[in-house]
């Protein structure tokens, strides 16, 4: 047995309690595209800068001619058994979209929902503690929360930062030609579906929490870069779902070269094995329509490129002349799996996946 397996101190097992794990457990693309189709919104105040137009990872609203305030929010049930673990991830999957959008996290607040009647004091407070431990590498404060009772166990964040209006990158502004840098390699659900199916082992547990609680600091600085256009974080929606967002925001195709999209180790022989989640093959239920997978790209890649990314890797649209510099700041930050995988095209707003 793993050590990602090992009971709780005889309590039942936390991916037991929960009916998915980590942004796996996302509304598929389709289904929240319909729930949403005919809300009613509220007209945007004009210090809003970005909203839910082209479904970015955070809000962001001017404060003044300096500054304007990015607030999202995100939470889950467990990906992984280990209490501590699992908020650690939790926590950065949270804290990545205001990187996401170039800005610095300031505060959050936790979201808290147990079933008191199954987990103990102690495996609660294990799983705030790594929430805790994440926010003080990020360097902001935990400031307060909410807490219910429930069926399942939930945690995650609400998180607030700061980004100089001018500095804003949105998923929206990729321009044609420019190149996709991918930050984190790809295969988180996959270890999260293995570790159900009592098939990933230390090794591959080690690289799936490194992963996973490594924070997206390179956000700001890339923010700050005048050759970096668009930027967005990969999480349950998968890579496909989310550059397809990106190319209806900013009315472009793009184009995926498989081969140089990084992957965790073993993710490949896992995926040929069936550790695949419910939601990769709900996510390309809800957009294959919009991708073309050239004849030699299998069912295995098909798999990966629609798994669903717990806490996943910045994806950034820049110049191409930038992208080395792209490629340095990841590397500074310790992200040594960054790549060039694509580039953005003019034409309609899908994309096509090379061999």
């Amino acid at each position: 047995m793993t050590a990602s397996l090992e009971p709780n101190g005889g309590e039942v097992r936390l991916t037991s309690l929960a009916h998915g794990g980590g942004c796996g457990c996302k509304i598929a693309p389709g289904v929240l595209s319909d729930i949403l189709r005919n809300t009613r919104h509220f007209p945007a105040p004009p210090g809003l800068l970005v909203g839910i137009e082209t479904s970015d990872d955070a809000a962001v609203y001017r404060l003044n001619d300096t500054q304007a305030l990015v607030a999202t929010t995100d939470f889950f049930m467990p990906v992984v058994d280990d209490p501590y673990d699992f908020g650690r991830i939790a926590a950065t999957n949270a804290i990545s979209d205001v990187y996401a959008m170039g800005g610095t996290p300031i505060m959050a607040l936790a979201l808290v929902g147990m079933p008191v009647d199954k987990l103990s004091p102690q495996t609660i407070g294990k799983i705030l503690e790594g929430g805790e431990s994440i926010c003080a590498e990020a360097g902001i404060p935990i400031a307060g929360g909410h807490s219910i009772d429930s069926v399942e166990p939930i945690y995650g964040l609400v998180v607030m930062g700061l980004v100089h209006p001018d500095r804003i990158r949105r998923n929206r502004d990729a321009q044609a030609g420019d190149v996709l840098v991918l930050g984190k390699p790809l295969g988180v659900g996959i270890y999260s579906a293995a570790i159900k199916k009592e098939l990933l082992d230390d090794y591959g547990y080690r690289q799936m929490i490194a992963s996973t609680t490594q924070l997206n600091t390179p956000g700001k600085a890339l923010g700050e870069m005048d050759g970096v256009h668009a930027i967005t974080d990969v999480t349950g929606f998968g890579l496909l779902g989310h550059l397809l967002e990106v190319c209806r925001g900013s009315e472009l195709g793009a184009t995926i070269d498989m081969s140089r999209v990084p992957l965790l180790p073993g993710v490949a022989a896992l995926a040929e094995g069936g550790a695949v989640t419910g939601a990769s093959r709900r996510n390309w239920a809800s957009y294959g329509h919009d991708v073309t997978l050239d004849t030699g790209v299998s069912h295995v890649q098909q798999a990966l490129l629609t798994d669903p990314q717990t806490s996943g890797g910045l994806l950034v649209s820049c110049a191409p002349d930038a992208a080395d510099a792209v490629l340095g700041i990841f590397r500074k930050e310790g992200f040594g799996h960054a790549a060039v995988i694509g580039q953005m095209k003019q034409g309609a707003t899908g994309v096509r996946v090379t061999e």
